[in-house]
């Protein structure tokens, strides 16, 4: 089992970490250049720097303020339309309740007023098992979103396109802004019903589709890669709702492009969108209490489904077949896939372990089924580790909130939560080197260290970078900066194939192995 007591000191304070090369994590100070060679690998990325000053958040809204115009009374009927459009059977039942008194409709406001009191009752009682659906939506967001601090730091959500040098990021303001290295154009995307991202998915397979998870709906933008606009108009925008799914704080796209899932905490069913027709088809558990967080593996057969309590699932692509993994401690806080699909790495609130389970590829009769392990095994152990250095001790350590694996499977990047209640403990980035074939394998690699008083909030991986990996970083600070990885893949023939040791250190032994 691979543990933090083997990893190399972090950096010195003050220095940032600059890239991976022959093996060891270089450090330096910011105002510091990798050497020419490498810097060409870079040279179209966009360094951005993202001042919270220039943006504004927009306020909570409150159900007792009053709205700026005056009433316009609408029919009963039309009024219960909009409520079933907006809220669902709930919104229709208040609608009703607190209709004016007509002549004819006694009855039904009684009853209405009747059945909307069981249920008021009945989700009291659902809210005590699952204290989420107490939260407001903002609240909720901010809980389990893959972002550290969803509710202070500049920026909430990023994603990388697939296939191209191409990201979006999700600003505080609820704008989306898309930056392309092969394009001075920024277009920034808004539109009435873009509150709250939490999430955010290119389209595989496709040039500009982008999916955003909103607070009342997922929102689909169709960009034209060739126009010059920097203001899509929100006619670009495809909107996908539900009555009940809300807000929405995962979303993730089939490999090979046909499907979209989207999933909210609030709501116990994951939506599976056919985009085109704008028709969806709830899959539907019982327990958990909704649908934290949405990973579909690499290679489209599996898609792993978090809940807001202690289970998680993973469901295969085919037959829409799931099982059912129960925690000890905690909801599952965050997963991903290895490259081929057959292994998935995941963590559990309130637990400093990453735990691992192996999957089986089954055919014919077998077909249909998930194929996971019947236990987990627990692969590191990120328990708080003090460090001596020249500087004084350093204490790291802690839960797991959010992780990627490069698409070559031979980084894995880990954004450790430090103790809030621990004097000196701090948030960093643990990165391991991986492999998954013929045995799983995990070393350490070093810590990631950003500008003073900058904390990590969302990390990922560029799908396509050529020499090795390129993890990219959205700081505190509003920083988006990118760390190379240059590696030769084992993937890729060698010539003179070099063995690759753990860390400059000298870590050289297999830390932990299924053999």
């Amino acid at each position: 089992m691979c543990s933090l007591g083997r990893f190399p000191p972090p950096p010195p304070p003050g220095d940032v970490t600059l890239c991976e090369f022959n093996n060891a994590l270089v450090c330096g100070r910011v105002s510091d250049q990798l050497p020419l060679p490498l810097q060409s690998q870079l040279a179209d990325l966009p360094l951005l720097n993202l001042s919270k000053e220039t943006l504004k958040a927009h306020g909570r809204l409150e159900h007792s303020a009053r709205p700026p115009f005056i009433h316009h009374r609408e029919s009963l009927w039309r009024s219960c339309l909009g409520a079933w459009r907006d809220v669902g059977l709930r919104g229709v039942l208040k609608e009703l309740a607190d209709a004016e008194e007509e002549e004819g409709l006694q009855w039904l406001k009684t009853g209405a007023s009747y059945v909307l009191a069981v249920c008021r009752w009945l989700s009291s009682l659902h809210g005590s098992l699952f204290p989420h659906l107490s939260l407001a939506s903002e609240d909720m967001v901010t809980a389990f979103s893959q972002a550290l601090d969803w509710a202070g730091c500049t920026v909430r959500a990023f994603a990388w396109h697939p296939h191209t040098s191409k990201f979006a990021v999700a600003l505080l303001d609820d704008s989306i802004r898309v930056y392309n290295s092969k394009s001075a154009t920024i277009p920034s995307l808004k539109h009435r019903l873009q509150r709250n991202v939490a999430a955010m998915a290119w389209k595989p397979l496709c040039a500009s589709i982008l999916a955003v998870a909103c607070q009342s709906c997922v929102l689909v933008w169709h960009l034209d890669p060739t126009s010059l606009s920097t203001r899509p108009s929100s006619g670009c925008a495809q909107v996908l709702s539900c009555p009940g799914h809300s807000p929405v704080t995962s979303l993730a796209w089939a490999p090979s492009g046909d499907l979209l899932l989207s999933a909210s905490p609030a709501d116990t069913a994951m939506l599976v969108w056919d985009v085109s027709t704008e028709n969806c088809v709830p899959l539907q558990r019982f327990g958990g209490g909704g649908v934290t967080y949405l990973a579909w593996s690499p290679d489209g057969s599996k898609v792993l489904a978090a809940t807001p309590s202690a289970v998680f699932r993973v469901w295969e692509a085919q037959m829409w077949m799931c099982e059912r993994w129960p925690t000890i401690k905690g909801r599952c806080q965050t997963g991903c896939w290895s490259p081929d699909g057959s292994r998935l790495l995941f963590t559990v609130l309130g637990e400093s372990v990453i735990y691992s389970l192996s999957f089986s590829e089954y055919r014919g009769e077998m077909q249909g089924q998930v194929g996971g392990s019947k236990t987990a095994s627990i692969v590191a152990d990120l328990s708080e580790t003090t460090f001596e250095t020249l500087f004084g001790e350093e204490r790291i350590g802690g839960e797991v909130h959010s992780m990627a694996w490069d698409p070559t499977g031979e980084r894995l990047a880990v954004i450790i939560r430090g103790h809030p209640d621990a004097p000196g403990s701090q948030t960093v980035i643990a990165v391991f080197r991986t492999r998954n074939s013929p045995v799983f394998e995990l070393l350490p690699c070093g810590f990631l260290r950003g500008e003073r008083g900058a904390q990590p909030q969302l990390i990922a991986f560029h799908p396509r970078f050529k020499k090795g990996a390129l993890l990219t970083v959205c700081w505190s600070t509003g920083k988006i900066s990118h760390v190379p990885f240059f590696f030769v893949s084992a993937h890729v023939p060698c010539a003179s194939p070099s063995p690759v040791t753990a860390s400059a250190s000298g870590w050289e032994q297999p830390l932990f192995s299924e053999r």
